[in-house]
């Protein structure tokens, strides 16, 4: 038997059930005398046994299927990445929740960008998004309610040369609701080299990085309250 339970450590509610499946081999034989027991699941905000189970993931890495990751990085990036609250006169209490990365969030162009970029047109985007945080602070620390937790909106891009090799430190905010966010790279799969909780530290964390055998994916969690290392090959101009 299979079983499987939400896990979320954030203060929000959300559906506690257990999915539980049973599995058969052919060739096995079940005795029908033999109970089968659910075992004790963890809790559904035992985050360090979810961050421990995925920090112990690894690819095969074998001659088959091997794990081409990066060891060498042209372009590093530092993305913020959580929610803020921006001025909405009719919404309720006068603001409206946005998810934003680097302070902006992403405002739907009415021309593709892949178009855009193109035909050569004009004012549709731009091509200064941050490549870290302008004002650095204690990203995961508590914000005093005080302070301005609204967001720039923009349609704005970072641009990367072709087959240029890309690390992104993913960093969790606290600044309205620390929670895990999934992050999905389209076109592209990535390798998740590092992980933890609490603010990244460019000195210290890169040296725990896995660049033998880390596991290859196009979406990750990013923990609440934490961060996440990934890299890929920017080798997908987009079609």
């Amino acid at each position: 038997m299979v079983a499987a339970t939400t896990f979320m450590d954030a203060p929000i509610s959300f559906d506690n059930v257990t999915a539980t499946a049973t599995l058969h081999y052919i060739g096995h034989t079940v005795s029908s005398s033999k109970k089968t027991v659910l075992a004790s699941l963890p809790q559904p905000n035992a985050t360090l046994v979810s961050s421990k189970f995925i920090k112990s993931l690894r690819s095969l890495n074998s001659r088959e299927y091997p794990a081409k990751v990066p060891t060498t990085v042209d372009h590093s990036l530092f993305f913020t990445v959580g929610l803020g609250a921006n001025p909405c006169p009719s919404c309720n209490n006068g603001i409206r929740l946005v998810a934003g990365i680097n302070n902006v969030t992403f405002t739907m162009p009415e021309t593709a960008l892949l178009q855009a970029h193109y035909f050569n047109i004009s004012h549709v985007f731009t091509d200064d998004f941050p490549a870290k945080p302008s004002n650095p602070y204690n990203y995961t620390a508590p914000v005093d309610q005080s302070v301005n937790a609204a967001m720039m909106t923009g349609t704005k891009l970072y641009r990367l040369p072709y087959n240029a090799t890309v690390q992104i430190i993913l960093q969790n905010t606290a600044m309205i609701l620390s929670e895990n966010h999934p992050f999905h790279l389209h076109g592209f799969n990535f390798f998740e080299v590092g992980r933890g909780l609490g603010n990244f530290n460019p000195e210290k964390d890169p040296k725990r990085f896995n660049l033998v055998d880390p596991v290859e994916r196009n979406t990750v969690g990013v923990p609440a309250g934490g961060w996440t290392a990934i890299r890929f090959i920017a080798d997908n101009p987009g079609t």
